[in-house]
């Protein structure tokens, strides 16, 4: 299958351009060069995409569990395949460094991977009845048609993780990517090998009108978002007037604590890759790190260290280890946060300004940032950065820190370091986020259940939990 610039829906296995003929333009946002455009759909088209996915239902979700594992297979193995033609138009159209867009697509092929054996997976229980003439039986069947709509931070591994357990259970999609990203979606869905129907594409700058028609519809059964928290709840509060089922991953607040028995060598070099990686642009990335002053000044004097060895640029350039941020108003937000902490006392050991690259034309590049002394009261430590500031707070006590981190609306990640396995214990079991990582940064995998809790968001990609999310149970009795 193929498409032609401006013909980036796709709706019951064709391309096809807007009813409208509206196109917009993808850009770089390292340069600022337009590199490619994408069709401008809006609610006529994604109706005609959710009939689409509703006319694909039946003969897919009575699809045999192998029949659906196999398309996932050859999903998987023409991914790796194509991995570094994907990786490059990532870098382009969302900045990443190729480096890291190598490892995305690698990461999204894990979840085609994963959920094609957990395809062969799906099976219900038998149930005892106190009547000798009765019997209990529990079947799992597909919800119905999925509305998913990803984000640009990660515009093909979020793809993959919402729509590889679709198809697993026997679900069909209508797909919504970012406007910022929709190039990623339209690529990887070309020789995706997936059934008329089953999965569909509208790429838009509507999506007020979109998201309206995906949750208006009665046959829409679910909804699958990852975004931020107040979209998040915007929408799963519309999904409640048809009782859609809804699973939302949203923002997060992560705290990242060092404590005094920890290396805080270490624990500086895994903060490091972990807060700057995709230009901090991440949900898990660490927003407060909390470090015991016993080893603070140590911990903060690494860390101005390896921010000292990034390098900033666009993501095609060999060395680049930090590369644009999305807009124009992701740097506003960082210039914003880094004027008032230090407004309010912090010390910005590194960074702090946006950068001028290579004579570029784009100007989302913001130096990686270090701010030491930061408090309570400043605007970083109650909003999410999405961005390369590290904000480093010192503490002295294990009840305060805790206290510190669990004082938050979010709930997606956090991180500790120690080498206490009491405290280890003790510390995870008081924080209440939907994920830790001990000594670990990237606690995260296709077989790993993701997502958080408050305003993080409501169930869990990943994992054998992931595909439970497009599943209904039904039960039968049987009298005999």
């Amino acid at each position: 299958m193929t498409h032609e610039p401006g013909q980036t829906l796709y709706i019951d296995g064709q391309w096809r351009p807007a009813e409208s003929g509206r196109v917009f333009p993808v850009t770089d946002p390292a340069t600022g060069d337009v590199i490619g455009q994408a069709a401008d759909g809006d609610a006529t088209d994604t109706r005609a995409a959710i009939a689409a996915a509703d006319r694909a239902l039946p003969a897919w979700s009575g699809a045999t569990a192998y029949e659906r594992a196999a398309v996932l297979a050859k999903a998987d193995a023409l991914m790796r395949e194509r991995r570094k033609d994907l990786a490059a138009l990532m870098t382009r159209e969302q900045g990443k460094p190729l480096k890291a867009s190598m490892n995305e697509v690698a990461y999204a092929a894990d979840f085609l991977a994963w959920f094609a054996e957990e395809a062969k997976r799906i099976g219900g229980v038998t149930i005892p009845s106190a009547r000798a003439d009765q019997r209990f039986v529990t079947m799992r069947q597909p919800v119905g048609v999925v509305a998913a709509i990803t984000p640009w931070n990660y515009p093909i591994s979020m793809l993959t993780r919402k729509l590889a357990p679709a198809i697993a259970a026997g679900c069909t999609s209508v797909l919504k990517p970012a406007d910022q990203t929709p190039l990623c979606a339209v690529q990887l869905l070309a020789d995706a090998g997936v059934p008329a129907g089953v999965v569909n594409l509208v790429t838009t700058t509507r999506p007020g009108e979109v998201g309206d028609a995906l949750l208006e519809s009665p046959v829409v059964r679910k909804l699958t978002f990852t975004g931020s928290t107040a979209v998040g709840k915007m929408l799963a509060a519309k999904a409640g007037a048809t009782l859609k089922r809804v699973s939302v991953e949203l923002g997060g607040h992560a705290p990242f604590i060092v404590f005094p028995d920890a290396d805080p060598v270490r624990a500086a070099k895994g903060a490091a890759l972990v807060k700057f990686l995709n230009t901090g642009q991440a949900c898990i990335s660490p927003n407060r790190i909390y470090v015991h002053r016993s080893v603070y000044d140590t911990f903060v004097a690494t860390l101005e260290q390896r921010i000292a060895a990034l390098r900033v640029g666009r993501g095609d350039h060999d060395g680049v280890s930090i590369g644009p941020l999305i807009d124009e108003r992701a740097v506003a937000k960082m210039e914003a946060q880094v004027l008032d902490a230090r407004t309010r006392g912090a010390r910005v050991v590194a960074g702090g300004e946006r950068l001028q690259v290579d004579g570029l034309d784009g100007t989302t590049f913001f130096a990686p940032t270090l701010l030491a002394d930061v408090t309570p009261d400043m605007l970083i430590s109650r909003e999410e950065t999405f961005g390369p500031i590290a904000a480093v707070t010192p503490f002295d006590d294990e009840d305060e820190v805790v206290a510190r981190a669990n004082d938050t609306e979010y709930g997606l990640a956090a991180y500790v370091y120690t080498n206490d396995l009491s405290r280890a214990i003790r510390v995870t079991e008081k924080l209440r986020f939907g994920m830790v990582g001990v000594n670990d940064i990237n606690p995260t995998s296709a077989a790993a259940p993701f997502g958080g809790i408050k305003a993080s968001g409501l169930g869990r990609e990943g994992g054998y939990e992931g595909i439970d999310e497009y599943l209904d149970t039904k039960l039968v009795g049987i009298s005999v």
